[in-house]
């Protein structure tokens, strides 16, 4: 007679988990944060609609336009050229090792415009305004929700989505693309000046080998993709600010998620865009 034979049944398989539950569990653990994502993105649909739906009611907001323009636009400036400076003057080092090394050493000022027009300057000009307006959209939104200021504005009778959220979406498409310039100005004059201390060329020589072969639908696609970023931004720093719980913990969270989110998805777009501009514009 063995040993077993003496256990109870019920002892053996009370230790044993049940296939189904371990199912169940591992299948809760999945569908959690892809149903949480799903309603992250219904959510952000219906806000983008409110916004849409505030916007063609009067009064235009006008003056908080302007003052967004400035704030998004002016305040920004200064960290975009010098993101642009430093990307240009990078990229000339690096790329002038490369072609030297295959014998194109004269063929460095037009892959350094090229670079820096097609991708280079409006990818950094996105990401650095997504990390600075992001952040400060979420973060301001974030404090005027849970000090309740946006329901004092709407009890007054001026519609936030509007007055906060429409205001500062225009004001981010708006001056993405002429950010963008100022980042591929930059980067090209600080790219001349990183080349010309090591092999001496006169910036007219550079600009005309630069942009020698370019036209203008190079300018127009890679600087006017920008507009979708600064819908990117400002859509998702008004609606991360605008739905902020938890007092002050809540809003230091939505202004790392606006940066983070805004970010990834400038990303995602950037590699959207790039392959229709191939198509329409190859």
């Amino acid at each position: 007679m063995s040993h077993n034979a003496s256990i109870p049944h019920r002892l053996i398989s009370q230790d044993v988990p049940q296939a189904p539950s371990l199912m169940r569990a591992t299948l809760s653990s999945l569908w959690s944060p892809f149903n949480g994502f799903l309603e992250w993105f219904g959510e952000l649909g219906i806000f983008a609609w409110q916004v849409m739906r505030a916007a063609v009611r009067r009064p235009f907001e006008g003056r908080e336009l302007l003052r967004q323009l400035d704030e998004i636009g002016s305040k920004s400036l200064p960290l975009v050229a010098l993101a642009g400076a430093a990307i240009g003057a990078v990229l000339s080092l690096e790329s002038r090792s490369s072609l030297v090394r295959f014998g194109a050493k004269s063929m460095l000022p037009a892959a350094l415009v090229f670079s820096i027009i097609h991708e280079t300057g409006p990818i950094v000009t996105g990401l650095v305004v997504s990390g600075r307006v992001g952040a400060g959209i979420g973060a301001e939104l974030g404090s005027m929700k849970v000090t309740e200021q946006i329901d004092a504005i709407e009890a007054s009778g001026v519609n936030p989505y509007k007055y906060l959220a429409f205001t500062r979406i225009v004001a981010c498409i708006l001056m993405l693309p002429l950010l963008t310039l100022a980042a591929d100005l930059f980067g090209i004059m600080f790219g001349w000046i990183a080349d010309t201390l090591i092999d001496p060329i006169s910036f007219t020589k550079f600009i005309h080998h630069g942009f020698g072969g370019t036209t203008f639908s190079d300018f127009l696609a890679p600087t006017f993709r920008t507009l979708v970023f600064g819908l990117i931004i400002g859509m998702i720093g008004c609606f991360q600010g605008m739905r902020t719980r938890g007092g002050t913990a809540g809003v230091g969270l939505s202004a790392t998620s606006s940066v983070v989110l805004s970010s990834l998805f400038v990303i995602l777009a950037d590699v959207v865009l790039v392959k229709l501009i191939l198509v329409f514009f190859p």
